[in-house]
């Protein structure tokens, strides 16, 4: 008896074409974080999140689930609702930017044609999902916290869209 498995019926999913995503994500930290209750510790998961087109907006998400995944989704559907519209420039920022954000500073500079994204960690990230394409960025201040810093970008970002 021959089998013959030329049709693609069973496990196999019809193959459609993907599209692609509106916005790309990437996901900056994440942490498992507990709450002492009467009852013990509960475990769960913080997510920070930071999504783009890459053609000047950009957003970002924290949030926190029982599961990586609930975090993660939470995350990047409130990374959706803080959307913002980044006014660049032949690539680059308008002008030179210092912003101050709890203990975290960053200081933004404008860069010409073929520099790249100069900049160190969570910054880079929020500056590449922004796509700015010539920056030079540099971390100040005392802090370490990821979450601090993603902010502080996001509002130095925000007060070049507030020029429009």
């Amino acid at each position: 008896m021959a089998y013959n498995n030329n049709n693609n019926r069973g496990n196999r999913r019809d193959s459609k074409p993907r599209e692609k995503p509106e916005f790309e994500q990437k996901m900056v930290d994440l942490a498992r974080v507990t709450r002492v209750t009467g009852g013990g510790k509960r475990m769960s998961f913080r997510a920070l999140v930071v999504i783009g087109d890459k053609k000047s907006r950009v957003g970002f998400g924290v949030a926190k689930g029982k599961e990586v995944s609930a975090a993660m989704n939470k995350a990047v559907e409130q990374a959706k609702k803080n959307m913002i519209t980044v006014n660049l420039k032949d690539g680059t920022i308008p002008h030179d930017v210092l912003y101050k954000f709890k203990a975290a500073s960053i200081l933004l500079k404008p860069a010409p044609l073929g520099t790249g994204v100069k900049a160190g960690g969570p910054v880079r990230i929020v500056l590449d999902m922004a796509g700015v394409q010539n920056i030079v960025g540099k971390m100040l201040g005392t802090s370490k916290n990821k979450i601090n810093y993603v902010t502080c970008t996001y509002e130095a970002l925000k007060s070049f869209s507030d020029l429009k």
